[in-house]
């Protein structure tokens, strides 16, 4: 069981905004998916290039980039559970 967390705590309240960004970014994402008026044009491709640009334009370096990335993709198989696409 894990212990709730505490917006007031410095550290919990990171963890929030980080969460609630990463999932905002997810849906935005979906949404947009969803949308794309070019399906002839994958979204997520160019999604992740975006990313990959607005990440060094934010001073990441491409070494933590690209191992960011790698690490995303390695983890994949054991969030996934084998699956292709969430069921």
């Amino acid at each position: 069981m894990s212990t709730p967390l505490d917006p007031d705590d410095p550290k919990d309240a990171w963890q929030l905004r980080f969460s609630t960004t990463v999932y905002n970014f997810g849906v935005a994402l979906r949404e947009l998916h969803d949308s794309n008026p070019w399906p002839e044009l994958p979204l997520l491709p160019h999604a992740m290039n975006c990313l990959m640009t607005e990440l060094w334009d934010h001073y990441f370096s491409q070494t933590e980039i690209r191992e960011a990335f790698e690490a995303a993709i390695a983890d994949m198989p054991s969030y996934a559970g084998g699956d292709e696409i969430r069921p």
